[in-house]
């Protein structure tokens, strides 16, 4: 069926026809509880009625100009996408691995107008910031970047929630610090309530960048509009995708203090980025937050996930750890354990593993607390079955 597909991806043994909620249907019209919402993609579920009336709307009226042109739909986008987040200017691209490259310019060309020749950023281990080869080199993870070398020059890289390496870490070349608020690909790792209050204090007594990739946990996905938002900072970057667009492709660089005129014409581009059909989507997500009070509904139903796990799964000795910060779950195993997103496919659940031996759970920001619940009884049955595999 993929003979003409790039072998890029290890797909499971399904195809979506449809989707209603938080529910997809194969072509056979099983139905499957989604719990990954498109590895944190959909956060309006499948087929949300007003955002697919936008997009329906605005297809007939117009999908693409470039950005030679003022768009009407950017400009109400930026404006919302900054009052919201206190940052002061926004560029759009497709994906988050182009955003946190824009980052990653931004932060090369703020250290060249100070001078510094050959600019550095301080990245952490375990992080993922993308596929592209600056973004995979920023990425803390060894494996992604097998076979790529020669990589580029100017990052570092210390162990995350350590704010000490940071500061042993900076040097007359540092211009910023790059960071997730919670750690996705990691395995869904939750840093100290006070590390990224720390890591503005560093970057502000150092006249440095603090770069918060959100990609994974914006717009809503933690139960603020912004991760960084659980804490009182502002960063001097910030980076979006994934779930500003729930399905279209919509990427975004958010500048502010320092960084806000950094970015000059002819400096950085995109053909597609922030298109009317793109920035349509990013304004009804937006706007269906706010209407339907989704923030509220991840604060309640994520509390009564993580209850509800911790509960079912307290005297099961091969779940290490649950790791729980609004609709981002990560069960720790004790052992490597992939075999469960099959497992769990044939029981009608979606979900993923990550770092080998977590499983995340990114179900939509509406998921009601009887879907949770039969998160929990799908997620158990298939736990339970890996295990006894493992016997």
């Amino acid at each position: 069926m993929d003979n003409y597909i790039v072998n890029t991806y290890r797909r499971l043994p399904v195809a979506f026809s449809k989707g209603d909620g938080c529910w997809l249907y194969d072509n056979s019209d099983n139905k499957y509880l989604d719990a990954l919402s498109g590895i944190a993609v959909c956060g309006l579920g499948h087929s949300h009625p007003k955002f697919c009336r936008a997009l329906c709307n605005q297809v007939n009226r117009l999908i693409h100009t470039s950005n030679l042109y003022q768009i009407d739909n950017q400009t109400i986008l930026a404006e919302k996408l900054c009052n919201s987040s206190g940052m002061e200017g926004v560029f759009f691209c497709n994906s988050g691995a182009e955003a946190n490259e824009a980052a990653i310019k931004t932060a090369r060309l703020f250290g060249h107008n100070k001078g510094i020749k050959n600019p550095n950023i301080i990245c952490t281990n375990k992080s993922f910031h993308g596929r592209t080869i600056a973004t995979l080199t920023a990425t803390g993870n060894p494996k992604i970047k097998n076979g790529f070398d020669p990589l580029p020059a100017g990052f570092k890289h210390v162990d995350y929630s350590d704010t000490n390496a940071i500061i042993t870490a900076i040097d007359d070349e540092t211009v910023a610090v790059m960071v997730e608020p919670v750690q996705g690909e990691g395995g869904v790792n939750i840093p100290a309530t006070d590390y990224l209050q720390q890591i503005r204090d560093i970057c502000s007594e150092n006249e440095i960048l603090m770069i918060v990739d959100e990609v994974q946990t914006g717009i809503g996905r933690t139960g603020k509009m912004f991760a960084f938002q659980n804490s009182d900072i502002t960063p001097d970057i910030m980076t979006l995708a994934k779930g500003l667009g729930n399905g279209v492709p919509i990427g975004c660089c958010l500048v502010n203090n320092l960084a806000t005129e950094i970015l000059q014409p002819g400096t950085h581009g995109s053909t597609f980025g922030g298109n009317p059909l793109a920035c349509r989507a990013g304004i009804s997500v937006l706007e269906i937050i706010e209407e339907e009070n989704i923030l509220e509904n991840v604060t309640k139903v994520s509390a009564y996930i993580n209850k509800s796990l911790t509960n079912t799964f307290a005297d099961v000795k091969e779940v290490v750890a649950i790791r729980n910060t609004g609709m981002m779950i990560g069960m720790e195993m004790s052992f490597a354990c992939a075999e469960i997103v099959g497992i769990a496919l044939n029981n009608g659940l979606l979900i993923n593993v990550t770092a080998d031996k977590v499983i995340r759970l990114l179900p939509p920001l509406i998921m009601t607390e009887a879907e949770a619940g039969i998160l929990t009884e799908k997620l158990t049955k298939s736990i339970e079955q890996l295990i006894a595999n493992k016997k």
